[in-house]
């Protein structure tokens, strides 16, 4: 660098930084407003683009670097584009971290849910989770005749001794296991899917509870429209009653299939209670889950006071619990 006297005064010029330029910019801009938009649109109705969407929340973290180099660009048109993603993406995802002040003042209805793979999923371990977490009901999926045997021979019969199960080989099965009596309810699954029990119970408090162990079909591929109506089968809330959807819906809050389904009057216990950004799934890799796609959805009416995760060994899903609290009995 090359010293200048001027007047007896010695400088040394500054360094211009170099800009990036503009069209870079704009490179790395652009995806990040396609995104949006899909997000924001809904549009996420075909295959690769549903598969696509559960990576929201990353993206959403990925769009502040968009945002650093449209600054780096000084161009003003990429910058103001680059913080209205970055604004727009952070009001998506970041609200699944802050809970909700619950408002119902009834008892307390705890719900466990887990998907076994195959009914390979570690049966003592969701007993074991069953005795410390004390939930009311538990649903699963994928739920083998074996593995129903091995639940029972773990115990389960003792901690929760009523059920409703469908079981089936490979990915087919659900059951229904209750502290409470059970009265069946028809399947309203789609044919051609995996089978999603439902059933009704009365609290000792006298709120009467219907559940439904929800596991939909994958949307890959052509699977997708399948999925879709798997998702679009799921009962809406109705009076009289308490609704909870519990179980993999193969989607997360990023799919606008799901959000139509909340958006009939149920809400999601993990979102509620700020844990909306805990993955479940796929587990036990060398890698932590990266999406999220288990929920336990209540009606509206009700609040959600608390949600975690649990590791099940040989599953590729983690186990949700949730502990609700349900409105008073008129």
């Amino acid at each position: 660098m090359t010293k200048v006297d001027v007047g007896g005064v010695v400088t040394t010029p500054r360094r211009r930084r170099r800009r990036v330029p503009a069209a870079l910019a704009w490179v790395a801009v652009t995806p990040f407003v396609v995104w949006a938009v899909a997000r924001l649109a809904g549009l996420d109705r075909w295959p690769v683009i549903v598969e696509l969407m559960t990576g929201t929340p990353y993206v959403a973290a990925a769009s502040l670097g968009a945002a650093l180099i449209a600054v780096a660009s000084r161009n003003r048109a990429a910058i103001a584009v680059a913080v209205v993603t970055s604004v727009i993406m952070a009001c998506v995802v970041l609200p699944r971290a802050f809970g909700s002040t619950p408002t119902a003042t009834g008892p307390t209805l705890k719900i466990l849910t887990s998907n076994l793979l195959f009914g390979n999923g570690d049966a003592q371990t969701v007993v074991d989770l069953v005795r410390r977490l004390g939930p009311d009901v538990l649903t699963t999926q994928e739920l083998t005749p074996a593995e129903v045997e091995a639940l029972k021979a773990a115990g389960l019969s003792t901690l929760l001794p009523y059920e409703h199960v469908e079981a089936g080989e490979g990915p087919s099965g659900s059951g229904i296991f209750s502290r409470y009596p059970l009265t069946e309810l028809p399947d309203f699954a789609p044919s051609g899917g995996h089978n999603m029990p439902s059933a009704r119970f009365t609290l000792p408090t006298g709120q009467v509870v219907e559940i439904v162990d929800v596991h939909t079909l994958a949307p890959l591929g052509p699977d997708v429209a399948t999925w879709q109506a798997d998702l679009k089968s799921l009962p809406s809330p109705a009076g009289g009653v308490i609704r909870i959807l519990a179980g993999d819906f193969n989607a997360s809050l990023d799919h606008s299939a799901l959000r139509d389904v909340l958006s009939r009057g149920y809400a999601d216990a993990a979102d509620a209670t700020g844990t909306g950004l805990n993955t479940t799934w796929p587990a036990n890799r060398r890698l932590p889950p990266l999406i999220t796609i288990d929920h336990v959805l209540y009606d509206q009416r009700a609040s959600a006071l608390s949600t975690s995760v649990h590791a099940v060994p040989r599953t590729d899903h983690r186990a949700l619990f949730a502990e609700l609290r349900l409105a008073v009995k008129p």
